[in-house]
């Protein structure tokens, strides 16, 4: 289960959105995260479905792939969805002993589960579709203007891209050592949620160890090939927009402005 974690993984693949500036995608990806929040009913919410299904087709990813990312969320999509379904106040539609379910915390359970689906897929579209050192150009250029009060744009981005990229790096560390424990005769499976939360600690003393591992000796490695930050640093292949880029970022910004845009329409929708 762990291996099916998405976030943080690169699909590398001939295709135009692979081929699309990073600054472009972190932009609308953080558009497309904001505009899940405006959206007040369903139907604006098929929309973003069929446009992520269609990057997804254009991108050459298989589907299979990103609807496995969604598997290791099932626990925290069905804790949002019963929190807000039994503790929402509203017009009440069923009652269980002391647990009652309203209309209003029905239509807040639906919503918050299909917002975490979408931003799970949503990013890990981005990861998927953008290499580490793509990533790592395009958020130090977004922040590039906040230099000019002393922000270190270079070293903040480049802690998020290492971050993301150790993601899956620890997710198969953590298997290897849930393998070679439960050789040894350790059950991670059976018991309650507390027996479980128990068996896992000897878990983090040995991924810790390893986490730290690697990362000196990634510091090792930067620091043995002179990397010295953004200070003099140039680059082989500096990002160019190209008439495609705007293109696509108009289109994309157009499509999310007006599904942001149904939340004030005048129609009543469902």
């Amino acid at each position: 289960m762990l291996k099916d974690i998405t976030i943080g993984q690169y699909f590398p693949a001939e295709s135009p959105v692979h081929e699309l500036d990073p600054r472009f995608k972190i932009l609308i990806m953080m558009i497309f995260i904001a505009s899940l929040f405006f959206i007040n009913s369903f139907w604006p919410y098929l929309l973003i479905f069929a446009w992520s299904f269609l990057i997804i087709y254009a991108a050459k990813i298989p589907a299979n792939m990103v609807i496995k990312g969604l598997k290791p969320l099932r626990l925290i999509l069905i804790f949002t969805f019963l929190m807000n379904l039994f503790f929402i106040p509203g017009e009440e539609i069923f009652r269980l002993g002391i647990l009652s379910i309203s209309n209003e915390g029905l239509h807040q359970a639906v919503f918050m589960g299909i917002r975490l689906v979408l931003l799970v897929v949503g990013t890990s579209l981005l990861t998927l579709t953008t290499s580490p050192l793509a990533l790592t150009e395009g958020i130090e250029k977004l922040l590039s203007p906040l230099k000019a009060v002393g922000f270190p744009a270079h070293a903040i981005a480049m802690m998020i891209t290492i971050a993301l990229r150790f993601i899956p790096t620890l997710i198969d560390e953590t298997d290897k050592i849930m393998k070679a424990q439960m050789a040894r005769g350790a059950d991670f499976e059976s018991g309650n949620v507390l027996n479980r939360a128990k068996n896992l600690v000897p878990l983090l003393v040995p991924l810790i160890l390893n986490a730290l591992r690697r990362a000196e000796e990634l510091a090792t490695a930067m620091e043995s090939r002179c990397y010295r930050g953004d200070d003099h640093r140039t680059k082989l292949n500096p990002l160019v927009v190209t008439s495609q880029d705007k293109v696509y970022f108009a289109g994309n910004l157009i499509f999310l402005i007006v599904v942001c845009a149904t939340r004030w329409m005048a129609v009543p929708l469902p």
